[in-house]
C-alpha cells in the first residue's frame, strides 16, 4: 500500500512540474574578467571575434559628442590593446559588424555631434587588421540606417530591417526589407516585406540552416518592443515560430550561437516602467526556451557586446546604469545540458 502511494505521489509530482523538472537547473557561474577594460566605458559598439582576438569599435558615450572612432582588440577579454585611435568611419553609433571573407565589416551606423548635425548612413567598410579600413564603392543598396541586423549565411553577407533615424524617427523610419550580397559591394534585394513587424534594434542570427530574427521594435517618438523569433531558410519566406518567447518584451539586448543554442542575453525594455534586463536564455529551435540561472551574473544592462570565443560566451561593455567598461565570461560544460 505504501509503494502504491509513493507512486501515485510521484505521478502526481511529474505531472504537476513538481519534482526535479519543476525548475531548469541552476548554470555556472559568470567569471568578471576585468572589472576596467582599457577602452572608455561605452554601449552601442560594434564588436566582433577575428584572428583569435575579441575586437570592439566605436559606440556611444554621450548625446552631445560625435561618437568615438577607435578599435581595440584583446587575446583574452582582459588585457586590451588601442589598434586605431580614429579609424575612417564617421557614424560608428549603433552600426553593424560582422566577419565575412575573412574580413571585418562595418555597415551603416549613426553620427551625432553637437545639434545641429545627425545622420544615419549606408557606407560599407571593411578591413584584416584594424588599422587600414577600405569602403566599398557607392551602389545600390539598403537605404543609410542604424541597429540593424547583420550575419553571414550561406556565403553571403545578409542585412536584416533597422531604422533609417535615432532620436528623431517614427514607425514609418522602420525597416522590415532583407538585402544579401556575395562581395559588401553589390546587394540584392531578396524581400521588400519580410513579414515580421518593422523593427531595429533586434538580434539576427545564422542557425541549424536558418536566419532567425527576435525581438527589437523602436525606441521614439512611437515606442515598440517584440519577443516574437522568426526564421527562414532563404531571407525570403519567413515563418514566426513564437508570437511571444517567454523572455519579456525587448530592445538592444544581444544574441548568439553557442552550444547548438540560441542565446538572448539583457537588454531594455518598458514593462511597463524603464527597464535594463539582466537574464539569460538559450532554445534549440527558438520556440521552446529555458533561463540560464546563475548566482554569479554581470549587472542588467543593454547595448552590451556579446562574443562566443574560446569556448566561452563573452558579456562587454553596455549601459548598466552607468556605462559599463567590464568583461565577463561563461563556460558551460558540452555535458551539462540534458537534451
Amino acid at each position: 500500500m505504501a509503494g502504491k502511494c509513493l507512486g501515485l505521489l510521484l505521478i502526481g509530482l511529474l505531472l504537476h512540474g513538481s519534482i526535479l523538472y519543476a525548475e531548469d537547473p541552476k548554470g555556472p557561474n559568470w567569471v568578471k574578467v576585468t572589472d576596467k577594460a582599457e577602452w572608455q566605458a561605452r554601449d552601442s559598439q560594434g564588436e566582433l571575434v577575428y584572428h583569435d582576438q575579441l575586437w570592439i569599435f566605436g559606440g556611444w558615450f554621450d548625446s552631445f559628442q560625435a561618437p568615438p572612432r577607435d578599435v581595440w582588440s584583446s587575446p583574452d577579454g582582459k588585457n586590451w590593446k588601442l589598434v586605431n585611435k580614429e579609424a575612417p568611419w564617421k557614424h560608428s553609433d549603433l552600426g553593424m559588424t560582422v566577419i565575412f571573407k575573412d574580413k571585418m565589416w562595418f555597415l551603416g551606423g549613426w553620427y551625432n555631434g553637437r545639434l545641429p548635425g545627425h545622420e544615419a548612413t549606408n557606407d560599407v567598410w571593411s578591413s584584416n587588421d584594424g588599422v587600414k579600413w577600405d569602403q566599398a564603392p557607392k551602389s545600390e543598396r539598403w537605404s543609410p540606417r542604424i541597429a540593424a541586423g547583420v550575419v553571414e549565411f550561406k556565403g553571403k553577407m545578409w542585412i536584416l530591417g533597422g531604422t533609417e533615424n535615432y532620436y528623431f524617427g517614427d514607425y514609418k523610419s522602420l525597416k522590415n526589407d532583407v538585402w544579401f550580397s556575395e562581395d559588401g559591394e553589390k546587394w540584392t534585394l531578396a524581400t521588400a516585406d519580410a513579414g515580421w513587424s518593422p523593427r531595429a534594434y533586434h538580434t539576427v542570427v545564422a542557425h541549424a540552416g536558418k536566419l532567425w530574427v527576435m525581438g527589437g521594435g523602436n525606441y521614439v517618438p512611437n515606442y515598440a518592443a517584440y519577443n516574437d523569433v522568426w526564421c527562414s531558410e532563404d531571407g525570403i519566406k519567413w515563418t514566426q515560430v513564437t508570437e511571444h518567447a517567454p523572455w519579456g518584451e525587448r530592445l538592444w539586448f544581444s544574441s548568439v550561437v553557442y552550444r547548438d543554442r540560441i542565446w538572448v542575453l539583457g537588454g531594455w525594455g518598458k514593462n511597463p516602467t524603464s527597464k535594463n534586463w539582466g537574464d539569460v536564455w538559450y532554445s534549440r529551435d527558438g520556440k521552446e526556451w529555458k533561463q540560464l540561472k546563475s548566482d554569479i551574473i554581470w549587472k542588467e544592462r543593454h547595448e552590451h557586446s556579446t562574443y562566443v570565443f574560446q569556448d566561452k560566451i563573452f558579456v562587454a561593455g553596455g549601459h548598466a546604469m552607468p556605462l559599463s567598461g567590464e568583461v565577463w565570461s561563461l563556460e558551460i560544460p558540452k555535458e551539462w545540458f540534458k537534451d
